[in-house]
């Protein structure tokens, strides 16, 4: 199991990871509301600006205050 830190120490299994990305995009907007009204959303970004949307493969979309170059790094340190 590959564990990334996503902030704030929260961490997410890392085999379970499908796409890390931006939340910038209309569709992924999409997503973020889709997941909220399936009850898989998962705001992990304390209040912050959201900067990364993190989407697994159990349906689930994870939002971090970290960008996913930092997690990526960070777990690369591991």
């Amino acid at each position: 199991m590959k564990l990334f830190h996503i902030g704030g120490g929260n961490y997410i299994n890392g085999d379970r990871l499908l796409s890390a990305v931006t939340p910038d995009s209309a569709p992924i907007k999409r997503v973020i509301s889709d997941a909220r009204d399936k009850n898989l959303l998962i705001d992990a970004s304390y209040g912050k600006r959201t900067k990364s949307v993190l989407i697994l493969d159990s349906g689930h979309v994870v939002l971090s205050f970290k960008s996913f170059e930092a997690i990526a790094e960070a777990k690369a340190d591991e």
